[in-house]
């Protein structure tokens, strides 16, 4: 990594062709709109955000969601809205079906 750069390969997509795959590319204007998405490693879309150009995306966010995401595929726990590192997760099964709010009391 270089000093002040970011750890992993960044692309242009000037013609708009990856943004039109993703339905993010807006023709008229020749510009993709804000779009972000988390690929897992097997390049399945596990989440997406689309905002119009006036809305700037949360990094923070990102990470967490992230952090999120590589907690359940290692633990095989859910993690509820908000949660952070070492937080309370949730166990999947018919048994919480219907009761999240029995359990999970933030």
């Amino acid at each position: 990594m270089v000093d002040g750069g970011v750890p992993f390969p960044m692309l242009s997509d000037a013609g708009g062709k990856i943004g039109s795959v993703y339905g993010v590319y807006d023709e008229a204007a020749g510009v993709d709109i804000r779009g972000r998405f988390i690929i897992d490693p097997d390049f399945v879309i596990r989440a997406m955000e689309v905002l119009t150009p006036e809305v700037g995306r949360n990094p923070q966010e990102l990470i967490r969601q992230i952090k999120a995401f590589q907690h359940v595929v290692a633990t095989g726990e859910v993690t509820p809205s908000g949660w952070q590192p070492g937080g309370k997760t949730l166990t999947p099964g018919p048994d919480l079906a219907g009761r999240v709010w029995e359990v999970w009391k933030p």
